[in-house]
């Protein structure tokens, strides 16, 4: 089993920034995928950050909407994962879960249905 606790979310205006933390209860180094899904009222489930992890080597994947505004980080040593999101958008507000999982048959995937491991979330908001 591995539980995950997300930190960080808040609120801000908008064009500000929040960086969001994930600690990884085990962490078997060799072979992950992890990432960040968010959903907002009344929306589909988003993943907007993900990180392949398969012996040493790392792979990034970013959704459309947060490219070059979003950086996904992992630090092994610490457990954790971080989502670092600079110039936010009203439309970035939502609930933001990060993800875990061993299986990764798509490599860094942005599908939420592809993670078997969910934090309990925590809530991003961005005024205009």
């Amino acid at each position: 089993q591995v539980e995950l606790v997300e930190s960080g979310g808040g609120s801000v205006q908008a064009g500000r920034s929040l960086r969001l933390s994930c600690v990884v209860s085990r962490l078997i180094i060799d072979y992950y995928c992890m990432g960040w899904v968010r959903q907002a009222p009344g929306k589909e489930r988003e993943g907007v950050a993900s990180i392949y992890y398969v012996g040493g080597r790392v792979t990034l994947s970013y959704a459309d909407s947060v490219k070059g505004r979003f950086t996904i980080s992992q630090d092994n040593a610490k457990r954790t994962q971080d989502l670092q999101m600079n110039s936010l958008k009203p439309e970035d507000t939502a609930t933001y879960y990060c993800v875990f999982d061993y299986s990764c048959p798509t490599g860094a995937t942005l599908d939420p249905g592809q993670y078997k491991y969910w934090g309990q979330g925590t809530q991003v908001t961005v005024s205009s």
